[in-house]
């Protein structure tokens, strides 16, 4: 391995020359900076990390939470993007990340103890598991967090905007003459109490008066209950014409059971997802559905975070919303009844 004495040797300068030149010091010549930069490059000197924390007090290393409701870890497509995303503009920012686990190797710690074992600079939280007094003490501690998808008083949030989400759906959906708009919306979750105030809000702004029986629960990504939900929707005397899923995965549920029972879509009926997971591109027919930009989420977070961790003091605590696009697909027919 390269060392700082290599270097020094081969420019013919001090070891403290090449501290100096390395560590952004002005004291030291710009021909002998460049010198000795252009050297230890050529090198392959990689600096030491611990030297380097011991010297900034900082780790450069992000910790990452991520626990979804249904285990489905990084399987999960949407959080998949928000997190490669997100390492990929910390790592541009000179920072790596390690994902916590509150149980490793036999020892059988907190998150925050986990965090401050593992000496991250701060913490990206993108789970479901918000309200467990484990979360709550990470958020309560004195680490720098940001969290995805949830708002903590005091604390940095990025969310996706769900209501303008169902809005921009129910907009188009009601543009393709549909009246009878059926709803199967996700857990108990501020995600799915922001959905179900978009949804609501937008129906009775065009005057629709959606049954009880129209709005049903299902877990997200849940084939399972999708189907049962929507086969209790086509049971119902006077059925939707277009039913709503929470997200893409749950939307193929619902089309296998809309296609067993011999009905076309979108011809006979109209469905529509949620998120814009790749899956949709590839279905026949394309599946009508909001694609959140991931993209922007995951960078967007570790943007705020490492703000958070290198100026604590200007960064502003807030929560930054970002939008979806829409993507028409070929799941929603004009309705014939209209």
């Amino acid at each position: 391995m390269v060392s700082m004495k290599d270097i020094a040797k081969q420019c013919h300068v001090s070891i403290a020359s090449v501290s100096k030149a390395l560590n952004g010091y002005s004291d030291i010549g710009e021909d002998t900076r460049n010198l000795i930069i252009r050297t230890a490059h050529e090198m392959g000197y990689l600096p030491n990390s611990s030297a380097r924390a011991l010297k900034t007090k900082k780790s450069y290393n992000l910790g990452v939470l991520f626990v979804d409701a249904a285990m489905n870890g990084l399987t999960h497509e949407y959080f998949n993007h928000v997190l490669e995303s997100f390492k990929y503009t910390a790592e541009e920012k000179g920072y790596d990340i390690t994902f916590i686990a509150g149980h490793a190797g036999g020892q059988n710690m907190s998150f925050y103890e986990r965090c401050r074992y593992r000496g991250v600079d701060g913490v990206l939280v993108a789970c479901f598991k918000y309200y467990e007094e484990d979360i709550q003490d990470l958020i309560r501690s004195d680490l720098p967090v940001v969290t995805i998808d949830h708002t903590f008083e005091g604390k940095i949030a990025v969310v996706s905007n769900n209501v303008q989400g169902v809005e921009e759906l129910v907009n188009y959906i009601y543009s393709m003459g549909h009246k009878k708009i059926a709803y199967i919306h996700g857990d108990d979750t501020p995600v799915t109490r922001n959905r179900l105030s978009g949804f609501y809000r937008t129906t009775q702004r065009y005057g629709l008066d959606i049954p009880d029986e129209y709005v049903k629960q299902a877990a997200y990504r849940n084939l399972e209950m999708a189907a049962k939900a929507t086969e209790e929707l086509l049971d119902l005397p006077n059925p939707p014409t277009c039913i709503m899923y929470p997200d893409d995965y749950a939307a193929v549920g619902g089309m296998n059971v809309i296609k067993e029972r011999g009905l076309r879509i979108p011809e006979d009926i109209s469905v529509t997802g949620y998120d814009g997971i790749e899956l949709v591109r590839m279905m026949d027919p394309k599946l009508t559905t909001l694609c959140q930009d991931t993209g922007k989420i995951g960078s967007t977070a570790a943007h705020k975070l490492i703000n958070l961790i290198e100026h604590p003091k200007t960064t502003l605590i807030d929560k930054f919303s970002i939008d979806g696009v829409l993507f028409k697909g070929a799941t929603v027919a004009r309705n014939r009844e209209c």
